[in-house]
Order: C-alpha cells, then structure tokens, then sequence
C-alpha cells in the first residue's frame, strides 16, 4: 500500500510547476499523457473529417454494386430466356390476330345482326322485338346492344342461344329473362351484345380525343 502511495505520489509531483516550462521540458508522464491526447484528437479530427465520408462512399459504392449485380442477373436470365420469349410473343400475336377475325368491321355488322336474326328463325322462334342500339365506343373497339324478344319452345330457344355463342364473330347474351306464357310457350328477352374492331378513322378520333381530355387535365392544373 505504501508503494502505491509513493508512486501515486512521484506521478502528482510531475503534473507541478507545468504552468511556466514549455512541453518539451515536462516530465515523461504529462509529456506521455499529452502525446496520447494529440494522437486521440487526431483520431477524431480524421474520422469526421475525412474517413467518415470515406466510409459512406464505400457503403453506397457497395449498394450500387449489389444493384448492378442483380440488374446483370436480371439480364442474364432475360438473356436465356430469350428465344422462350420470343415464342412466347409470337404466340400472344397470332391469338390476339384470332380475337381480331371475330370482331367484325362496321361494313360486316350489317350481316352479322343479319345472322343473329336467322339463328332465331332457323330455330322456329318468333321475333317479337330485334332493336339494335346506340353503338359505345370504347378505346379499341365498338359494342353494339342489341334488344331481342323471341317466342319459342324451351329446346328450341335453348338451342338458339348456343347457335348465338358458335357464331364465327363474337355475340354475347346478357340481362337474360325467361317467362313462360299461358299455352307453355316461353318468352325471351335478352341483350344481345356484338363488338367490333374499330376503323382508322375511328381511331385516331379516339385518339385525339384522349389527347385533349389530358390535354384539358392539364391546363386545369
């Protein structure tokens, strides 16, 4: 314990009479003390002002690194799959070239509603109402309703409906009613709906025509 004390005693006396001599003249132990000081400042200094940013640049140089790796893996995969895809394409445009031939132009609506309106009479059925509507324009193609109201046994309207979905062009029936009359004959009425493509001049109608409602959008903004 005295040894402690004497030497905790020989480090006080070296922090002494530090006020008027230069660092170059203290002891070794305020001289040690200071020189670690220094060193640690200069620790501190480095970090923040320059390693700190080193240390960021080299995270966001590792996360740009991971991103080009999986965009490259990406690639690659896309790459091999190329061919596949390429099918794949061909494929989805000899389908949607197949949807193309059912819809008819606005020259052929005339004998499609025609061929509606015989699929019924083939059937022995009775046209009580057959009133085309108003045509909706849509972005790419045009419906057309149809208000239909027929008279028939029940095989018969049944097998008219299927004659309507096996039409070369694409019918369908909706808001479908079946009343059944006094003499057991039943009634129809549905909606028959056909779409069909649209022409150029349509087109770029509809295109202009959105152009100028985001145009419009736009301005009001």
């Amino acid at each position: 314990m005295a040894d402690i004390k004497n030497l905790g005693s020989v480090f006080a006396a070296q922090f002494q009479g530090l006020g008027g001599r230069s660092p170059g003249q203290w002891p070794i132990v305020p001289r040690a003390l200071c020189g670690v000081g220094v060193f640690v400042g200069v620790l501190i200094a480095g970090y923040f002002g320059y390693w700190d940013g080193q240390f960021t640049e080299r995270e966001n140089g590792a996360q740009e690194e991971n991103k080009l790796k999986e965009a490259y893996k990406q690639k690659l995969q896309q790459s091999v799959n190329l061919e596949a895809l390429r099918k794949q394409k061909e494929q989805v445009n000899t389908y949607v070239a197949t949807l193309e031939k059912q819809l008819p132009s606005k020259a052929e609506m005339d004998a499609l509603l025609s061929d509606i309106n015989q699929a019924g009479l083939g059937r022995g059925l009775q046209f009580d109402l057959f009133k085309p509507g108003q045509v909706d324009v849509k972005d790419y193609y045009a419906e057309l309703p149809i208000d239909i109201r027929v008279m028939g046994r029940y095989h018969d309207i049944g097998a008219f409906t299927s004659d309507i979905a096996n039409l070369p062009r694409i019918v369908t029936l909706n808001k479908i009613n079946l009343v059944v009359g006094k003499d057991g004959a039943l009634t129809l009425d549905a909606v028959a709906k056909t779409f069909r493509y649209l022409d150029l001049e349509e087109v770029a109608a509809q295109r202009k025509a959105a152009a100028d409602k985001n145009k419009a959008k736009g301005d009001k903004k």
